[in-house]
């Protein structure tokens, strides 16, 4: 087994030599678009949505804004972008989007992961689970401080860029430099700015705009179970984690506390409304709480143990999207939940970071707690005095707190009733046989949204696919918009003139559409699409105080960012799935998995629609898709 001393590689997953931040000094920048093509983008995602009257009053429009108040504002950003190339153009905004929102982060932002279980099953127990993990966690959050995390890099090219030799070459290249030895062998360095808030942090709610708060020097870890709130220290003095058997004590004691559920579980706050949540914390504070409430802030991370099983992958994403409400802190960076039969999974905060960190830190932690548990089935817990390391915290609440607790119970129950999950498995092709067919796995899986929402609702509507831009500096995310005069053409013809088609002219759409929607995936990656360019372009206007533009007052402007279809992909061997809320009231959320042989299709809805009978057209639409592509001829 491995020595847990105080210098040893066990506090640490791996020692890159390649330093984590070798990169990240030499990023590209991400670039603004030049207004006429993102223009001539936004006309094309219009396109599918409106009928040729309106087209044409957009179109109009769309030119006014690029001849006059567009171009003043596209020069200005620019200039502005000149003056600060230490970040991106986006940063600032997004940030604000996120922390101004008042709505709840839990639905409507936070998203989920759940990983899959550890391959040998006596790993699965809670206690067992919930001390590999919180362990891996550590030696991630301490393994990145020092620098050792591997620098987080896309290969195009891994048999050249992904080996030592390179490796031990590109680290002397200098940071300002090393960027551009990493291109010359095809390989992007991804920007890893959001990683520090993985750890020691959470987001604050304030009046009119939240604050992202990191307290890197707190040492503890903030474990819910039944709602009752308890910390211990997970890393001493000197900055080396706890031995894994005390860690193990310590969860084992919090799992056979048989403390009552509190009456009043503070856990609902943080699913409030913000500006109601930020004026019940100044409540608390004002009430002597306030170093309970600097514990919770500053904590490692939390970590939610549920006192249930998992029945079923609905009752799993319902479990980790939202859960009870009691039993977790939406506000902490993320939230590690654990079962009662050891399913895990990660709720995580949005404003502060993206997919891509947070699937980095699953990836690693489930490598890690699978691959070199730090405890087996037989290991004993440390004979430690754990009722004096573990602190319960306790909460002063007045009547006005406990009737805001009351009222966010109500609306956080109501909100979670209305929100119904379905998911289906498409087991009969996936990635394998769409690459050689040579059309893309993501671009079918986007036409059988887009097939299925007409043979459901006989219409095409505004949809976002969320593309990563960790390839510039600071980058955030892209917005792809997969509904294309393409796909609604495709679309069309197996929903509605199926009879009228060739097998092979069914084929040439189907590859028609995966060209299209490969180039506006390689566009949104490359910081060419034309989302966060006109809302840069919007946030300036609005912070200039120009009166806005009537581009932007365009009733379809306001249509095609009502994203009725939201969706967002994953692939990866530590997750099993993962979802999130609809963004808009009769919306669809859409999360969903290319295998190499199947697919994978979780959704989300409130009751405006029905998000089973529309997985059962994203079947139907697969199905067709597929038997076209294997030469089949389609029965309607």
């Amino acid at each position: 087994r491995r020595g847990y001393s105080s210098a040893g590689a066990a506090e640490f997953l791996h020692r890159s030599i390649v330093p984590t931040m070798h990169y990240q000094k030499s990023l590209p920048r991400l670039p603004v678009p030049k207004l006429e093509d993102t223009i001539r983008r936004y006309l094309n995602a219009q396109k599918p949505l409106l009928n040729d009257d309106q087209f044409r009053k957009t179109e109009e429009l769309a030119h006014q804004f690029e001849k006059g108040i567009g171009r003043e504002l596209h020069e200005q950003l620019v200039a502005q972008d000149n003056q600060n190339k230490h970040t991106s153009y986006i940063t600032g905004p997004w940030f604000d989007m996120y922390l101004k929102a008042r709505e709840p982060v839990v639905l409507n932002f936070n998203a989920f992961m759940s990983f899959n279980p550890d391959p040998k099953s006596e790993y699965n127990d809670q206690l067992i689970r919930a001390t590999n993990m919180t362990v891996s966690a550590i030696r991630f959050m301490k393994t990145f401080r020092a620098g050792y995390l591997e620098p987080e890099v896309f290969h195009l090219n891994p048999e050249k860029s992904d080996t030592q030799l390179f490796k031990k070459i590109i680290r002397f290249v200098p940071s300002s430099l090393s960027w551009f030895g990493a291109y010359m062998v095809n390989a992007y360095p991804l920007d890893m700015s959001q990683y520090f808030r993985l750890f020691n942090s959470t987001r604050l709610p304030k009046l009119n705009r939240d604050e992202l708060y990191t307290d890197e020097k707190a040492k503890h870890l903030l474990v819910l179970r039944k709602g009752n709130f308890y910390v211990f220290d997970v890393v001493d003095r000197d900055g080396n984690m706890l031995k894994p058997s005390e860690i193990q004590a310590h969860l084992k004691y919090i799992l056979s506390d048989d403390s009552p559920a509190p009456a009043f579980p503070l856990g609902y706050l943080s699913s409030e409304n913000r500006d109601t949540w930020a004026l019940l914390r100044k409540n608390l504070l004002d009430n002597g709480n306030e170093a309970a409430l600097q514990k919770v802030d500053s904590a490692v991370f939390c970590l939610s143990l549920d006192d249930f099983p998992i029945k079923d992958f609905v009752h799993l994403s319902h479990t980790m999207l939202h859960g009870d409400g009691a039993n977790r802190w939406y506000d902490k960076s993320f939230n590690l939940i654990i079962a009662k039969d050891g399913t895990a999974g990660v709720n995580f905060e949005h404003s502060w970071g993206d997919g891509v960190a947070v699937l980095r830190f699953q990836n690693e932690i489930f490598k890690d707690s699978t691959n070199g548990p730090a405890i087996s089935p037989q290991s004993q817990p440390a004979s430690v005095d754990s009722s004096t390391a573990v602190q319960k915290l306790d909460f002063k609440l007045n009547d006005a707190l406990k009737a805001g607790i009351t009222k966010a119970k109500q609306t956080f129950d109501a909100n979670v009733e209305g929100l119904t999950l379905n998911l289906i498995q498409f087991h009969e092709g996936g990635k394998e046989l769409l690459k050689q067919k040579k059309v893309s796995p993501d671009a079918v899986a986007q036409l059988a949204f887009q097939m299925a929402f007409l043979r459901q609702y006989n219409q095409t509507v505004a949809t976002y696919e969320s593309c990563s831009t960790a390839a510039f500096k600071h980058g955030r995310t892209e917005t792809i918009r997969p509904a294309s005069v393409h796909t609604k053409k495709c679309s069309e013809a197996f929903v509605r003139e199926l009879s009228k088609h060739s097998t092979e002219e069914l084929q040439k759409l189907i590859e028609e559409c995966s060209k299209y929607h490969g180039r506006l995936t390689r566009e949104a990656a490359m910081g060419q699409g034309f989302d966060r360019h006109l809302f840069g372009l919007r946030y300036l206007a609005l912070s200039k105080g120009i009166a806005l533009p009537d581009f932007y007052q365009d009733q379809a402007y306001a249509q095609l960012n009502y994203n009725i279809l939201s969706t967002s992909t994953l692939v990866s061997p530590a997750v099993q799935l993962g979802g999130f809320g609809p963004v808009v009231p009769d919306g669809f959320g859409v999360g969903y998995q290319v295998h190499d042989d199947w697919i994978g299709c979780n959704v989300s809805s409130y009751p405006t629609r029905n998000g089973k009978e529309f997985l059962q057209c994203v079947y139907k639409s697969l199905e067709d898709i597929f038997n076209v592509l294997k030469g089949k001829k389609v029965g309607s």
